[in-house]
């Protein structure tokens, strides 16, 4: 049984409106963006990175399914070049609450290894947030390394 399958309209519909909410509260959470702008700024980077949503060239939108064919979330890659090769940069993976640590998300990573051979793609590039430290530690374990690391320190104002 696949572990990846196509995303339908229907279901890229459902998730698009609730993946654009995920990522805002994300950027708030990491400090990058105020909660006033944060939807807006989140409908932008969906719209310029999927101008035609599911149909968008070179972007691949999976069902993650368990041994019964459930969808229990989401994976979302494009090709890409960079590191001067052509990879499958991983966008979005999402393992919904009721199904998380069933090793789903590594399965659907290992499925994603072979769509990737399977394509002639060299890697697997990836973002993860600095404070989702769950899925730092899968991607350790599923052998990602670090390949940039951005740091922030807060400087508050002088005292009056």
């Amino acid at each position: 049984m696949p572990v990846l399958r196509p995303m339908s309209d229907t279901e890229y519909a459902t998730w698009s409106e609730l993946s654009i909410k995920d990522y805002a509260a994300a950027k708030i959470v990491s400090g990058e963006w105020a909660e006033s702008e944060s939807l807006a700024l989140a409908r932008k980077e969906n719209s310029e990175l999927l101008p035609l949503g599911l149909h968008t060239a070179d972007n691949h939108l999976f069902m993650i399914t368990n041994a019964e064919a459930q969808a229990v979330g989401v994976l979302w890659y494009a090709v890409r070049h960079k590191f001067n090769a052509s990879i499958a940069y991983v966008y979005s993976v999402e393992v919904w609450p009721e199904h998380q640590r069933q090793g789903h998300a590594s399965r659907a990573f290992l499925a994603l290894e072979e769509e990737v051979r399977s394509r002639g793609l060299s890697g697997i590039a990836l973002h993860v947030f600095g404070h989702n430290k769950t899925a730092q530690a899968l991607y350790a374990k599923l052998g990602y390394q670090p390949t940039n690391i951005n740091l922030f320190k807060p400087v508050p104002a002088a005292a009056i």
